[in-house]
């Protein structure tokens, strides 16, 4: 059985998979992980690998349908953020190889990094999904600040 870390504080929330909530999803996960007194570096990462994220649901998950995006942010004890974000998109076919630098499927201006941001920011990624399902991102960052949560 895994040692599962005792959940201090969390929130969910659910959102339209629309571009311009992007900011306000980065920005609500900020304002959770501001609890826990985060280093100005560690917000940043948090924020940016969470930005990345919302915005593979918006573009890959959903193309050009609407959807919703759920996010289940938890502060764990010893100072874990963890950040699930969900789509019940068209899912990822070969999670492998979408994870690989430069791969895409959306073209144009995309670059293909989103994933391997998302890594570089946090602690942990781990992406699981579904041909026709969706996926679930989860992103988990130590916080070195003091968690009351």
């Amino acid at each position: 059985m895994r040692n599962r870390k005792k959940t201090i504080n969390d929130f969910k929330m659910a959102i339209a998979a629309r571009s311009v909530n992007e900011s306000f999803c980065r920005a609500a996960v900020g304002a959770f992980a501001a609890l826990c007194d985060p280093t100005v570096e560690e917000l940043s990462d948090l924020k940016t690998a969470v930005s990345e994220a919302v915005t593979n649901c918006i573009v890959h998950g959903y193309r050009e349908k609407p959807g919703r995006i759920y996010i289940d942010a938890a502060l764990l004890e010893g100072n874990v953020l963890r950040v699930k974000i969900r789509d019940k998109g068209c899912g990822i076919e070969d999670v492998s190889r979408a994870m690989e630098p430069l791969f895409t499927t959306a073209g144009g201006e995309r670059s293909g990094l989103g994933f391997t941001v998302m890594e570089s920011f946090t602690d942990s990624l781990k992406v699981r999904s579904a041909p026709g399902k969706g996926t679930v991102v989860t992103l988990t960052k130590k916080i070195t600040g003091k968690c009351d949560g």
